[in-house]
């Protein structure tokens, strides 16, 4: 997988805070942030906080943009001015677990992905074999392995015994899903109902209606297609 585009986050001697870079999914994730796309002849997109937001608001939302575009694997040029204190969760008070921040930031995109393809990149990043989540955490567990071996004791091996088997079975687990992303895609955006594809093309083929006119116009041909209806019968 080719290295994603490197994207920076500053604030501007006016004050204004802009981020320059990206891709299509860069530009997804720092409109979710609160960012504005700007075009301007002659040059690439580039993005900026709304004005009149305080200083304390736009590092907050500097930051979160910083944090999301680095989850998915964007290398991010923060300005340091804009950062801010760590993500917290009940769990974790003190936000010192940063690296299952970043997983959370990414499943958090997952779950607001609006978009297969989103999806798909997004579900990329934990399963590419290379420098997907997954086979990063392998050689994790491998390294793991290697220290508690070191130790050259029974309790050292049989610790070194269960992380390797652990990176065997995260290596499995990435093989066993390599093509997953690109079903994901392959599922497209959710197809019409029947109903719906039979109503629009009735009205793209109905002939247009003059005003006044009834809903429903007979032709000759069909008239006397029609069946006659029996006539009454008569008592006497």
């Amino acid at each position: 997988m080719s290295a994603l585009p490197d994207v920076v986050i500053a604030r501007q001697p006016s004050g204004n805070v802009t981020a320059e870079g990206g891709d299509e999914l860069a530009t997804a994730l720092l409109q979710r942030a609160g960012f504005v796309v700007q075009t301007a002849p002659r040059f690439a997109p580039w993005y900026r906080l709304p004005w009149d937001l305080g200083e304390e608001r736009e590092n907050e939302m500097a930051d979160h943009a910083a944090r999301m575009l680095t989850a998915v694997g964007y290398q991010v040029d923060l300005d340091p001015s804009l950062g801010t204190s760590p993500i917290t969760t009940p769990t974790d008070p003190s936000g010192a677990r940063v690296h299952g921040q970043l997983i959370l930031a990414l499943t958090e995109q997952l779950t607001a992905s609006e978009t297969y393809d989103t999806t798909a990149s997004l579900t990329e990043e934990v399963l590419d074999p290379i420098d997907g989540v997954l086979a990063r955490l392998s050689e994790f567990f491998d390294a793991a392995a290697e220290q508690a071996n070191a130790a050259d004791n029974e309790d050292g091996l049989d610790l070194g015994g269960r992380f390797t088997d652990a990176a065997r079975r995260l290596t499995e687990i990435s093989e066993d899903l390599h093509v997953a992303d690109d079903r994901l895609r392959a599922l497209g955006p959710p197809a019409v109902p029947n109903w719906q594809a039979q109503l629009t093309a009735y009205r793209e083929t109905a002939p247009p209606q003059h005003a006044g006119a009834p809903a429903t116009v007979l032709t000759q041909s069909a008239a006397t297609a029609l069946p006659t209806p029996p006539a009454p019968r008569r008592s006497r």
